[in-house]
């Protein structure tokens, strides 16, 4: 009887050690209707979500010992169609967590879905609710409510910079109190970020995904994040390579000079190699040593 006393208090343990800690994010998703539409996740050396149909945060804590306050909502990249959700999401979160810093993947709307009512809104709406729910619940976390920031990869680094230049966008839909706080990120982390939707360097295929194949030019600057820049924007950390031929090393060099003409404190490290969608570089040469460059940079806020 002890025996299987022991086994079951071992068991209950080890499902709490396991389990996957993600919450939804909204109690009513706006900007949605109801459709047959399932979410997709396809599994092979990188996990991929599609047609996102709710919205959560994955959290990943440090232990209380290690626990700096600080805190982090990671925007994986993909084109504005689907995730890597482990390569810039799961495996990013945990390097925050050796460094002392919760962190937290947003699994956000994905532009394509056909439950969303007005596409290019939903990913600004999610990262703007994710950024609430954190400062919401910092101190369930031990996180101080003003050193949350935003982090993207590739279209998840446009939605980092949306949310950077556009917290404040007004909701379109009947708020709740969590709706009030305020959406600002503390800090942004941008690596080989998509900026612009302007043609001259817009990633083709996450301006055609969010924003459609006739986007107006009104719509396209609306969305060119380097015109939307103010003095409010949140200091900024960024990583790209001069030879990324999915997007153009110019979305990060006219977003560094937009928040520089602005007065925001701006860290940015261009590499010469290194190409696209190499999240933490691990086993790439020098490339690898960014993270490095940003542990010191976090260390200074």
């Amino acid at each position: 009887m002890r025996l299987l006393v022991l086994f079951i208090f071992l068991g209950l343990n080890l499902n709490i050690l396991g389990q996957d800690n993600t919450v939804n994010i909204w109690e009513v998703v706006p900007n949605r209707k109801e459709t047959s539409e399932k979410e997709v996740i396809e599994k092979d050396d990188i996990t991929k979500v599609f047609l996102v149909q709710t919205p959560t945060l994955n959290i990943f804590l440090p232990s209380k010992r290690a626990s700096n306050g600080k805190a982090v909502i990671i925007c994986p990249g993909g084109a504005y169609r689907g995730l890597a959700y482990d390569w810039e999401g799961i495996d990013v979160a945990k390097w925050f967590n050796t460094r002392g810093i919760a962190a937290f993947v947003l699994k956000y709307r994905l532009p394509d879905s056909s439950s969303i009512i007005t596409g290019h809104q939903a990913p600004l709406q999610d990262a703007q609710r994710a950024m609430r729910w954190v400062r919401y619940h910092a101190k369930e976390y031990s996180i101080n409510p003003n050193k949350i920031g935003i982090m993207g990869f590739s279209a998840g680094g446009h939605v980092a910079s949306t949310l950077g230049v556009r917290y404040d966008s007004p909701n379109n839909f009947e708020g709740q109190k969590i709706d009030t706080i305020s959406a600002r990120p503390d800090f942004m982390v941008l690596v080989y970020p998509v900026i612009t939707m302007k043609d001259d360097y817009a990633h083709k295929g996450s301006q055609n995904n969010l924003l459609g194949t006739n986007a107006s030019d009104a719509l396209k600057n609306t969305y060119s994040n380097e015109l939307q820049v103010h003095e409010n924007t949140p200091r900024t950390f960024i990583v790209h390579s001069s030879d990324d031929r999915g997007v153009p090393v110019e979305n990060s060099l006219h977003f560094y000079k937009a928040l520089n003409d602005k007065g925001i404190k701006v860290e940015m490290h261009i590499y010469p190699s290194g190409g696209h969608r190499y999240s933490l570089a691990i086993g790439k040469d020098y490339l690898q040593t960014w993270t490095d460059r940003l542990g010191v940079w976090l260390e200074s806020l």
